[in-house]
């Protein structure tokens, strides 16, 4: 019989004591065991370290890995990919939280499809607790599809260890330009086979209309710099960016 895979999630931590404990339970307990959390303090000033500690010294599942300073979510991540050593890597903020059974399922899904990179449907969720909107991604994306739109949430990506690592550059939108890069040498990706959304992701404050033409902007610097693309197609790129992202606003607003 074959041998489960080791994944490796990946948590960069930074003054997150709030949240911390219910994002590390979330993956300590989760349906399929064969796992590391290599969580990343990135000069945190709160009590995070600490609450690192403390699960470190009741399960050996998890890794800290300490910044000498503050150097932001990507060159983290980058920290938390340098150690890794599972066979499938998985990403977690520590604000955000998974379903028990999200790593069982992801894995079955990628097994059955023979894809190298998946994602799932979550929850956006509001400090409260209110539920603000279900994400539901398309059932397949390839490198086209996500020029349009980042479909992948980083709290549910996964990919094959196989495929090779990338790391996260510091520019905005480092989690799109990841999965892009990752999708188009991957060539597809898929959505996990679940009823349910397998994740739920903390909504911390309003975007104001300032950030959201500072994304376009970054949006835009992607197009032309990372993915050199020609001026005539980056701007047909914007279009549909901006057609996704106004559909994506109408069917996140929060609900009373």
């Amino acid at each position: 019989m074959m041998s489960e895979p080791l994944v490796s999630v990946i948590m960069p931590v930074y003054n997150a004591a709030a949240w911390l404990r219910r994002s590390v339970e979330s993956v300590l307990t989760q349906s399929h065991r064969k796992l590391e959390l290599v969580a990343v303090d990135d000069g945190s000033r709160d009590e995070s370290l600490t609450i690192l500690e403390t699960f470190a010294g009741r399960d050996d599942r998890v890794r800290i890995q300490r910044q000498p300073s503050n150097g932001g979510v990507a060159s983290a991540r980058n920290a938390g990919l340098a150690a890794a050593q599972g066979d499938y890597v998985a990403f977690l903020d520590a604000d955000d939280w998974w379903h028990p059974a999200k790593l069982e399922r992801q894995l079955s899904s990628m097994r059955n499809t023979g894809a190298l990179v998946s994602y799932a449907e979550y929850w956006r969720v509001a400090e409260d607790g209110r539920v603000l909107s279900r994400v539901t991604p398309p059932a397949r994306v390839n490198w086209r599809d996500m020029l349009a739109s980042n479909f992948i949430g980083n709290l549910t990506g996964m990919y094959a260890r196989s495929l090779g690592d990338l790391p996260f550059r510091r520019i905005g939108h480092e989690d799109y330009v990841f999965w892009l890069e990752q999708v188009r040498r991957a060539g597809v990706a898929v959505r996990v086979e679940s009823d349910e959304p397998l994740a739920w992701y903390l909504v911390r404050d309003r975007s104001l209309s300032a950030n959201k033409w500072r994304a376009a902007g970054w949006q835009w610097k992607i197009y032309r710099e990372v993915e050199n693309l020609g001026l005539l197609r980056s701007s047909l790129c914007m279009l549909r960016y901006a057609r996704h992202a106004m559909v994506k606003r109408l069917r996140s607003s929060p609900r009373d």
